[in-house]
């Protein structure tokens, strides 16, 4: 499992996350196991939210009466989460009180003296940066919150924020996998009038604004074709696309899942990727992507069979 220190952190992490958004109808020998795999393949970073689990902070609880951790093996994993979304409505809150309440809520639910990582979940509107200024201060000082970053944010949405915030910008979550990926295939096309990749989708060049600014691209959703609607792998709506991620995962001995998680990780900017299943041989399987050297070669070939332009 590849592994870097994360900048603005001492924490050293994998590119592959372990995301627990889904384990809420788990039993505790089920979720226990999900965790017990990705250890074993070098996953030791897990992603978690509030609203994960249909009630507020379930998904924490339920991690925290499976795994019951101690004190020591608690030290051995770095736990991230979420906060800012408010279900009833639906709609954000960036406000101090809302933050701190949150965390609050996170620390109980999951057994924890810390989170390594604290999220905003979605940009707020109304976002006022001094709260949230406020807020990361307090969480900070305390010791309840080691490290800050960002959910689905663009350039400017994360300069206001660092108008005011002193502490650093580590993350931001996004959207992305081979066929969702404006992110990144905007920048390929840009200024081509009558081509829609070339529609500023992307947030105003966010991978590379995280790059220049020391921010870790944390990809969610890897394998979905688009918004929740479904994955790609092995779909019969991408059949180019998969027969060359077969062809792959035959020539480099792994699971096409290990072919799609590649792509991500091949890309220079050290991103990290979010896992979003519940399928211990799908998390097994994933991890092999961790370190497969794809060629520029097969990079491109993947990112035009996904239906992307290469000019």
């Amino acid at each position: 499992m590849k592994t870097f220190t994360l900048p603005g952190t001492d924490i050293v992490a994998p590119n592959i996350v372990l995301g627990l958004m889904r384990i809420a109808d788990k039993t505790d020998d089920e979720i226990r196991e999900l965790v017990r795999v990705a250890r074993d393949a070098g996953i030791d970073f897990l992603d978690h939210a509030d609203v994960y689990g249909g009630e507020l902070h379930h998904c924490e609880r339920r991690f925290a009466e499976a795994m019951a951790l101690t004190p020591s093996q608690r030290d051995q994993v770095t736990i991230q989460t979420k906060a800012g979304i408010v279900p009833d409505g639906p709609y954000y809150d960036f406000s101090y009180e809302h933050i701190v309440k949150s965390v609050e809520g996170s620390l109980a639910a999951l057994g924890t003296d810390r989170i390594d990582i604290l999220l905003l979940h979605r940009p707020d509107a109304l976002v006022e940066p001094e709260e949230v200024a406020r807020a990361f201060d307090e969480l900070e000082s305390s010791g309840k919150v080691r490290a800050f970053g960002v959910s689905n944010q663009t350039p400017r949405q994360i300069d206001l924020l660092r108008k005011y915030v002193r502490q650093p910008i580590v993350a931001n979550q996004l959207q992305l996998s081979i066929t969702h990926q404006p992110i990144i295939a905007q920048g390929v096309s840009t200024n081509m009038l009558a081509e829609q990749q070339a529609h500023t989708l992307d947030g105003g060049g966010i991978v590379d604004y995280c790059r220049l600014h020391d921010i870790t691209v944390q990809a969610w959703s890897p394998f979905q074709a688009g918004f929740f609607t479904g994955v790609f792998l092995g779909s019969s709506d991408y059949p180019e696309l998969n027969a060359v991620i077969d062809r792959l995962a035959a020539q480099y001995d792994v699971p096409a899942i290990a072919i799609a998680t590649a792509w991500i990780t091949r890309h220079p900017a050290h991103m990290q990727v979010v896992l979003g299943t519940t399928s211990p041989e799908r998390v097994a399987g994933a991890a092999q992507g961790s370190e497969l050297p794809l060629t520029r070669a097969e990079w491109y070939e993947l990112f035009r069979a996904a239906g992307h332009l290469v000019p």
